[in-house]
């Protein structure tokens, strides 16, 4: 459904998400399938958020090309399929088009979801004028208000790029967005930061060819994950070719937008590349939305202030995903707002309802991707001291039997348990098929399994997965 074309100004609803990404588009839609009236404003034309437009859809596609470039050299190299001479290419400049096209009939099925449940689409930048009423400037800039007994803030967040003043010719890289609309693979790549998206878009590049340098402050990646799956996955993207520069800080940036760079390190090393790709942080989408106008608290980084409700400290504004600063994650968005949409207009069987932010899974679709859910082990010793126990296998799944030794993806399976019941708080895992087989562990984890629950389960086999409830 396109959006309103002729509002109605001051026209009320029960509730209004400011947002249309995966928390707004979800929250918005079960706010309405129970009954209430409900809109939601999006100003960038585009429903779905991150995750679709930029985020986690379009980046998997990626992912899956780098996947089968890996999986065309293990055809030849250790399955012996006779490939032609001019090997398979990835063409960069074909691919994306189709792939811009997937992501617009994602926004289509979006738009179709929120006309089946009967959301009202309004287009536009949202600003609070009061707990109650919120302006809505459309593209021509004629604003027009709408009333509303609650308001949840679900505008999200976006990359962060340094300033020229911070570092001098920091505009002259591009940001994760900036990944998802080049036109063409670069041949050398420079990604500054050691996050997951840093770690992901570096894998990506690499796996399909790219000289690709990866600089981070510290010597690690992923420095939140437990230290073991980063230890594992560092040194394989060292092995197979990745530059990494660690303890390492971007202080100059030379060249033409568009074209070579050379960018300058602290340590007076230059490496010169064709792209420069920040991905640094996040910052939430805070400005301009008349938050601070109507008294809402906000935090130093500018993150929304929420309770365990997802309210704020303004009674009926609420807000859930990335622009309230926890566990920045689509599937956290939107199970945030299915419970608060349920709470609030399910009745009593969901008056209750909230998220739980505790044992959250994720998963890094690296090379090879890693999951995980719970505490790392620093974190369990913190808290638990001498009563941790760790449990840990490092193999080479069976895929790799036939691969040469140089190119055998490690993995490694860590459980982490706590008393004498050994109650397991954490699983951490890298290495083929960690994203798929997680979310299932994920649920025991979140039930309070135990280890003797694990081993009382009937192994797979042969399976990856298996390792988990074989350990000794």
């Amino acid at each position: 459904m396109p959006p309103i074309e002729k509002p109605t100004p001051g026209e009320k609803y029960d509730i209004v998400f400011i947002g249309g990404g995966s928390g707004g588009s979800a929250g918005s839609r079960r706010a309405s399938l129970h009954g209430a009236k409900t809109a939601i404003i999006e100003e960038s034309g585009k429903l779905g958020g991150t995750c679709v437009n930029v985020g986690c859809v379009p980046k998997k596609i990626m992912w899956h090309a780098a996947d089968i470039a890996d999986k065309l050299r293990h055809a030849a190299d250790g399955y012996h399929f006779s490939l032609p001479q001019d090997s398979p290419k990835f063409t960069w400049a074909t691919f994306k088009p189709q792939r811009d096209a997937y992501i617009r009939f994602l926004n289509g099925i979006y738009d179709k979801n929120i006309t089946t449940e009967g959301v009202s689409y309004h287009a536009g930048h949202a600003k609070l004028t009061s707990p109650t009423s919120i302006e809505i400037r459309r593209e021509d800039d004629t604003p027009y208000t709408i009333n509303t007994d609650k308001v949840v803030i679900a505008t999200g967040g976006h990359p962060v790029i340094p300033s020229d003043d911070e570092i001098p010719g920091a505009s002259l890289g591009i940001d994760s967005d900036g990944f998802f609309a080049l036109e063409d693979q670069p041949k050398r790549v420079a990604v500054v930061g050691a996050g997951y998206i840093a770690v992901e878009l570096a894998g990506v590049l690499h796996t399909l060819g790219t000289e690709t340098h990866l600089i981070a402050r510290h010597d690690r990646v992923l420095r939140t994950f437990d230290p073991a799956l980063q230890d594992v996955l560092l040194k394989w993207m060292e092995h197979t070719g990745v530059n990494f520069h660690g303890n390492s800080n971007v202080v100059k940036v030379e060249g033409q937008r568009g074209g070579p760079l050379s960018v300058h390190l602290k340590s007076g090393k230059v490496i010169e590349v064709d792209t420069l790709l920040w991905a640094i942080g996040r910052k939430p989408n805070t400005k301009n939305l008349g938050l601070k106008d109507v008294g809402v608290k906000l935090d130093a980084a500018g993150n929304v202030v929420v309770d365990e409700w997802q309210e704020t400290n303004v009674k009926g504004i609420f807000s859930i995903g990335d622009v309230q600063g926890k566990a920045l994650l689509t599937p956290v968005a939107i199970a945030a707002g299915r419970r608060l949409s349920n709470r609030l207009y399910g009745g009593e069987a969901f008056k209750n309802d909230k998220l739980d932010y505790h044992n959250i899974p994720t998963v890094v679709f690296s090379h090879p991707p890693i999951g995980t859910v719970g505490l790392t082990e620093p974190q369990a010793r913190e808290k638990y001291g001498d009563a941790v126990k760790i449990y840990e296998s490092s193999f080479r799944a069976l895929y790799f039997s036939m691969i040469p030794q140089e190119h055998k993806e490690p993995s490694l399976f860590k459980l982490v348990v706590v008393g004498p019941e050994e109650r397991v708080v954490g699983v951490h895992v890298i290495g083929m098929g960690s994203d798929e087989l997680l979310q299932g562990f994920a649920v025991a984890v979140k039930m309070g399994a135990t280890k003797r629950d694990f081993d009382d389960t009937v192994a797979i086999h042969p399976t990856s997965a298996e390792e988990l409830v074989t350990l000794r």
